[in-house]
């Protein structure tokens, strides 16, 4: 008899603090339009051109203010509904009034509205294909309000027809608009596409368009619904580069099943294919998703047979790239601009955004917000504006700009930044590949940190000694912060982060090292609480996105799948009486040993990742005092046996991944 009541009760209690809440986030929410209000207000008054930024955030303003008041009105009306539920088995309950009608149209999103005791993203998801927002005109995303996905009949109705530009006249388009590549390295498109043309020339040769479509930082998703639902805006980019450069070959690369169908749908659309006697041969090329296999040298190196891994050495893809031919190969936004901006001309183009940055942007929000997001805006719009149309906290403990080859920024320089790549730049941040990614108070950053460095360790291809071993080290680094290691812990970091730069035959262990410079440099309060005190007693909510499974190195022929997955089978073991301290160990299995002070290894027994299982079998026939055995990982009720060994010739197991026994 006692349960009906107190069942109420709760219920109550969950709703006056619903309310309560509501109340509190109105308020805080209206401060915050009312500064951004003034801040755009007064750089009206200083630049004329700012005022079309200004009059567009308060036609968003006005928007919003719209949907809120909707949104409020249901969401009282729930509330009333529940408090008529319960007034029968509790009637002294006690209601609250209403918030009035001014801060029922305070403006805000809907998004931020959401109660941050619960947020809708606290475990770190990121859909395939998120919600799409704009804010202001859309250019990229013309259509997304109309259908799904835009065939080609339904893109020639939004987008009109696009006529042909000769080379110069397209380097020149891409100059005037000051275009960029959007894949994160922001180099300067005509640029690249002079340098192809003057290499096809002087070579004699016809050049190759590639398209790079391959998303492989769980923190993008812009390429991803560019491809899925505006997939001949990307094409319409491509083909005129292709026209104006001679070219008949296009490649589009991709690393998701959604990407590929939809391109592939498009391609038949327009009557290309990859037949030999297609004046234009275009076909879709899938790679698997490792964070490696999107640099553009692993993307070319597989196109042309090989592993989906970046090569030994560098070289620009301008002068040799697909098939030795000079290669015209971008980001999939960065065509997909380039083809608005063919289509409108440079002077409207840059009547959006800023003088020296004009144009929209494709960021991907996520991270610790209500609603995770894919939105275009224009540049200048301030970043504090995007991160409450998502939903983000009020005040986040800190955002990581430029996904996870990227940096964090902390919350006071959140008010400054704008949406730029000069701005982030200024602030110590990086616009990098558009992503975006809030985390609240309640989290611990050092902790959410390590997740991302301990899955970038794992993505290293294992071919360049300072990535593969150097990457691993950092995230052990940043363990034994988190451990009370103290100050050694903390310089021991650094210092791997500053060996593993500028080191690798790609941009992964810079990126990596940067990732976790900038996380030491943004949270010094958290980093003195670990690092001197008893820890900052926060958990980890793990609310940035990491790709499922736990995938191991990408290092291997068309990428580490199935079969590098799962948990571990093998358990190594050192004998210490026969053990001599020679070391090799340490360099054939860096996954499981280290050596100590005194040149011994610093573990007796370890699993041995699937990924690494060849090489385990490696170290034990090579080590010199024959101190390595092998056995099978079985459960307890299982008998363990010794793995098939051989300590002459060849063992009787799998090659590793390059075919080297």
């Amino acid at each position: 008899m006692n349960a009906e009541p107190s069942s109420n009760s709760r219920l109550q209690m969950f709703l006056e603090a619903g309310t309560t809440e509501l109340e509190a986030t109105l308020d805080a929410s209206t401060d915050i339009d009312a500064k951004l209000s003034a801040a755009c207000d007064a750089a009206a008054q200083a630049d004329p051109k700012a005022s079309s930024l200004t009059r567009m955030l308060h036609a968003e303003d006005e928007t919003l203010r719209e949907m809120l008041t909707a949104s409020t009105d249901v969401e009282h009306k729930l509330t009333d509904t529940l408090r008529k539920a319960a007034a029968p088995k509790q009637t002294t309950a006690q209601t609250r009034p209403r918030a009035d009608a001014s801060r029922r149209s305070a403006s805000i999103s809907t998004a931020a509205r959401t109660d941050w005791a619960t947020p809708r993203n606290i475990a770190g998801t990121l859909p395939d294909i998120p919600e799409v927002r704009v804010v202001g005109l859309p250019q990229l995303t013309s259509g997304f309000d109309l259908v799904e996905r835009l065939d080609l009949p339904m893109h020639l109705k939004v987008h009109g027809p696009l006529e042909p530009l000769g080379g110069e006249q397209l380097a020149k388009l891409a100059e005037n608009i000051n275009l960029k590549g959007r894949g994160g390295a922001g180099f300067p498109f005509h640029t690249k596409l002079r340098s192809v043309a003057e290499s096809a020339i002087k070579r004699g040769v016809r050049p190759v368009i590639v398209v790079n479509g391959s998303e492989s930082d769980p923190t993008c998703r812009k390429d991803t619904v560019l491809i899925n639902r505006a997939p001949h805006l990307v094409l319409d980019g491509a083909l005129l580069c292709a026209e104006a450069l001679g070219a008949r070959e296009l490649v589009i690369g991709v690393t998701r099943e959604s990407t590929q169908r939809s391109m592939e749908a498009a391609l038949a659309e327009r009557g290309l294919s990859n037949s030999r006697r297609s004046p234009l041969r275009a076909w879709v090329h899938r790679n698997p998703s490792h964070m490696v296999t999107g640099a553009g040298a692993s993307l070319i190196r597989s196109i042309d047979g090989g592993p989906a891994i970046p090569p030994g050495r560098k070289v620009s893809a301008s002068q040799n790239g697909v098939g030795g031919a000079p290669t015209l190969l971008s980001n999939a936004e960065t065509f997909a601009q380039l083809a608005i901006a063919a289509r409108i001309g440079p002077e409207r183009y840059g009547n959006t955004g800023l003088y020296d940055e004009p144009g929209t942007v494709m960021l991907t929000v996520s991270g610790a917000v209500a609603r995770p997001m894919v939105i275009e805006v224009p540049t200048g719009v301030p970043l504090r504006y995007v991160l409450q149309l998502a939903g983000a906290p009020p005040v986040p403990q800190g955002v990581l700009t430029g996904g996870y080859h990227g940096k964090w920024i902390d919350a006071a320089t959140v008010n400054e930044a704008i949406v730029s790549r000069n701005s982030l730049d200024a602030v110590g941040g990086s616009l990098g590949a558009g992503a975006i990614l809030p985390i609240t108070q309640e989290t611990c950053p050092l902790g959410e940190s390590l997740r991302v460095a301990q899955w970038l360790a794992e993505e290293s291809a294992g071919q360049c000694g300072p990535c593969y071993l150097g990457l691993p080290a950092a995230a052990r680094g940043m363990e034994d912060i988190l451990n009370g290691g103290g100050p050694a812990a903390l310089e021991a970091l650094k210092q791997v982060a500053k060996n593993v730069k500028r080191r690798g035959a790609c941009s992964h262990p810079d990126g990596s090292a940067m990732f976790l410079e900038s996380t030491i440099k943004a949270f010094t309060d958290d980093l003195a609480a670990h690092v001197l005190g008893n820890g900052c007693g926060r958990p980890v909510e793990g609310v940035l996105p990491l790709f499922e499974g736990g995938r191991g190195p990408a290092g291997i022929p068309g990428g580490a799948e199935a079969e590098e997955n799962g948990p571990s089978r093998q358990k190594i073991y050192v004998d210490w009486t026969l053990c001599r301290g020679h070391g090799l160990c340490a360099d054939i299995l860096p996954e499981v040993f280290q050596l100590g002070a005194d040149g011994f290894p610093t573990v007796a027994q370890a699993k041995v990742p699937r990924h690494a299982e060849a090489k385990a079998i490696r170290a034990v026939r090579r080590c010199p005092a024959l101190a390595l055995r092998i056995e099978e990982d079985t459960p307890h009720d299982q008998t363990s046996r010794n793995l098939p060994i051989l300590s002459q010739g060849r063992e009787l197991g799998t090659p590793d991944r390059r075919g080297a026994i």
